[in-house]
């Protein structure tokens, strides 16, 4: 007797650790610019200055943003599996030829093409890791997925200290296109498309998945969700920008403020690996809350100078629910959009946080220029973290069964996750 099996069932597995090591590839190259940028600003060919150093920031996140907008929807129409092959061999590419870049202006250009694959990375991830989770186990499956960012992030920094110094700042973009030449491959042979996407197809025919985001009561989920992302980013990436000059305004050393943001970073590690096991159990949308009201209480806490070790203790609290806070969010969004929708989701909120995260680094930077970032920086991520709990407070959505959207609705919204 021949028993027919389901490849997507046997390479199920291959899902967590090829999306993981996906991820891990934009922590990377998303890091790296800040790892060169000193070696950077000393090429005396390039006369390149701190204003056109943050202008070539923010045009690689803008392409980020661009990125996730436009592969979030193309990835619900053609499929996941393409969308993520296409992004990891788009952004690698790209990546390996700003190692030959002769100026700024042409390596600006290359940033924001790359900006546009790693951009798709995260919410095709998101969504493939969401379907292939084990039933129960969403939460932590997405958490685990997100700690990839954070290692790729950590192995910049390292490599960073082995590499520029002996090699120069061209092998930092090399090494970082490399996996791809592995990573390409074992996705072609091993990952899996979407079985929701497949059963969804009749129900997208001639719909475009940009208008499920407001379809059937998700209007306002939609909007709150947009609002929280922005926040979330904000705070990461303003965080991560300037906290040691921030701790530097506030008194500390150079050496405690830089420990300080290593002590960040690994209370963000430990927020994804305890948020996700905390929303699987208590539900989505009260943990995201809980979530964002803890990191405002300890960011307003670090406007006070703690004695001794004990800011050491703050900062690393803060870090656990400042950084996994937008995490939840797309825990959240992943399971609140139908399947064949969820791409879309997760891709416009990742976008939309994009502009937060610009928009982070500039609004403290402001604050130090006025010499108003200590403690008044503390209050504003605080202030920040509040409106993030409250945004998610007002999504009125549960999480929806992996069924067409353009199934039978009932006009009702459904009472929010308790």
């Amino acid at each position: 007797m021949t028993v027919s099996t389901d490849p997507r069932a046997r390479h199920a597995r291959w899902v967590a650790p090829l999306c993981w090591t996906a991820v891990a590839l934009e922590g990377f190259d998303l890091v790296v610019l800040g790892v060169v940028l000193p070696a950077l600003l000393k090429d005396k060919a390039w006369g390149l200055d701190p204003n056109t150093a943050s202008l070539i920031s923010a045009v690689g996140l803008l392409g980020v943003a661009v990125g996730a907008f436009a592969i979030g929807p193309l990835s619900d129409l053609f499929g996941r599996r393409g969308m993520m092959l296409l992004t990891v061999a788009s952004f690698s590419v790209c990546t390996l030829l700003c190692a030959f870049a002769n100026g700024p202006w042409l390596f600006g250009v290359l940033r924001f093409l790359a900006g546009l694959g790693l951009g798709g990375v995260l919410p095709t991830a998101l969504a493939l890791i969401t379907e292939y989770a084990r039933i129960g186990r969403g939460g932590s499956a997405t958490t685990v997925l997100m700690t990839g960012y954070h290692v790729g992030a950590v192995l910049t920094a390292l490599l960073g200290i082995l590499v520029l110094q002996r090699f120069g700042w061209q092998w930092m973009f090399v090494i970082g296109a490399a996996p791809a030449l592995i990573l390409v491959p074992l996705m072609l042979k091993f990952l899996p498309e979407s079985k929701a996407l497949e059963r969804a197809k009749e129900a997208r025919r001639n719909r475009n998945p940009l208008g499920v985001l407001f379809r059937h009561g998700y209007g306002r989920a939609t909007i709150a969700f947009w609002v929280t992302s922005f926040m979330g980013l904000l705070l990461v990436y303003g965080l991560n920008t300037w906290l040691p000059q921030i701790m530097r305004a506030a008194g500390y050393e150079l050496g405690a403020a830089l420990a300080l943001l290593l002590v960040l970073n690994v209370g963000a590690v430990l927020g994804l690996l305890a948020g996700g096991r905390v929303a699987d159990k208590i539900g989505y949308r009260r943990s995201t809350i809980l979530w964002f009201a803890a990191a405002a209480v300890f960011l307003a806490l670090l406007s006070i100078k703690l004695p001794g070790a004990s800011v050491y203790a703050g900062v690393l609290l803060a870090g656990i629910f400042t950084f996994s806070s937008q995490v939840l969010v797309y825990v959240y969004i992943a399971r609140v959009y139908p399947a064949e929708a969820r791409g879309t989701g997760l891709g416009a909120a990742s976008g939309i946080g994009r502009f937060g995260a610009m928009s982070g680094p500039l609004v403290t930077g402001l604050l130090l220029s006025a010499g108003l970032a200590y403690p008044w920086g503390f209050y504003l991520f605080a202030v920040v973290a509040v409106i993030g709990a409250l945004a998610i407070a007002a999504v009125n959505r549960d999480p929806a069964p992996d069924a067409p959207a353009d199934s039978p609705v009932p006009d009702a919204v459904p009472a929010p996750e308790s």
